[in-house]
């Protein structure tokens, strides 16, 4: 059987959408924009409500086949692009005032299932690990990248502290002949962390994050996103993200932090009156996690964390702040290969 094939027996779940439906109500109707489309599944579930309308967004065109369908089953209900999240102002309407803009982050089921793509540990095929729209592979980075800066990309975007050693064991491989799958990828982690022991996870699962967020300038994109997410959302429209790492939570929680009534004031000889307004209304200072029967059913769930937050009247203003804070992120993203 063929990866394509099984790929149509991969059961994909919408991570914590009961929670999800919970907070935007689709069934009062509105416009929804879902921003990481993957399989459909919380489009799917808003367009169940008659009184919905839903823009979906993803950079990856394995998805349209599954948009399609959506397409001509809500004609007049469902649109469709093949975008990033930097782009999602260009694509929606300024007057479109959607009650809620979705971002479920991180991999889909179908994309680490179909070996193909190179996001698995096991792939013999080709190193991609493209979410698409991309400007380069796995392969790429790390057969011609310099070692210092693919270490300093390991070390960074996949926090791991032996990001040196993994570059300089990536680094003696490479020099004999190129590393073409994730296979030999992962193997040649592997043998640099060989003195390391009970590994809870794969030990090539740090390094794997961070050239897969390299490659997709993902750090970059979910910074954007959000930026255009703000602007879009009028008075009371939600603005809901599930992220699955520690960085991008990170990245989530200060933007929700900068922009609401929890911003903390710069300096105490500043009057709090001086400060710039807020756009955002944070519900929780927590995010929500999985509960026990979404466990159970999904052990991809445990990792997620939900934030979400309600935009005020106040008018957008430029986020400098939030940018300049993970500005070495953007820097590291944005280096050439």
């Amino acid at each position: 059987m063929n990866a394509t094939m099984s790929l149509e027996h991969i059961k994909h779940y919408p991570v914590m959408l009961d929670q999800v439906l919970s907070i935007i109500s689709p069934q009062h109707g509105g416009t929804f924009i879902d921003c990481t489309f993957g399989g459909g599944g919380y489009s799917q579930a808003i367009l169940n409500f008659p009184e919905t309308n839903v823009l979906a967004i993803d950079r990856d065109n394995l998805t349209k086949e599954k948009a399609d369908l959506l397409s001509k089953k809500f004609p007049k209900r469902f649109n469709f692009f093949q975008e990033k999240f930097s782009n999602l102002g260009q694509i929606a309407q300024k007057n479109l005032n959607p009650k809620a803009i979705i971002f479920d982050l991180g991999l889909s089921s179908f994309q680490i299932a179909d070996q193909k793509r190179g996001f698995s540990f096991e792939s013999k095929n080709f190193l991609n690990m493209e979410m698409g729209i991309n400007e380069y592979s796995a392969y790429d980075v790390i057969n011609t990248l310099d070692r210092k800066s693919l270490a300093e990309i390991i070390k960074v975007l996949g926090e791991d502290k032996d990001g040196k050693i993994i570059a300089n064991k990536i680094d003696k491989f490479r020099s004999i002949k190129p590393i073409r799958s994730s296979k030999e990828l992962s193997d040649i982690i592997q043998e640099a962390k060989k003195n390391y022991k009970n590994f809870k996870k794969n030990p090539s699962t740090k390094t794997f994050q961070a050239i897969r967020i390299f490659v997709n300038q993902e750090l970059t994109e979910l910074v954007l996103g959000l930026i255009e997410a703000a602007k879009l959302l009028s008075d009371g429209g939600l603005l809901i993200v599930v992220s699955f790492h520690s960085l991008e939570d990170k990245i989530v929680k200060n933007f929700f932090n900068i922009y609401s009534e929890f911003a903390k004031n710069p300096s105490r000889y500043v009057p709090t009156k001086e400060i710039k307004s807020s756009l955002f209304k944070k519900i929780s200072k927590k995010p929500s996690v999985a509960d026990t029967k979404e466990l159970r059913e999904n052990i991809r769930s445990r990792s997620a964390k939900l934030r979400y937050a309600i935009r005020n009247n106040n008018s957008f203003f430029n986020p400098h702040e939030f940018k300049n804070k993970f500005i070495n992120y953007l820097k590291l993203e944005g280096s050439s290969i």
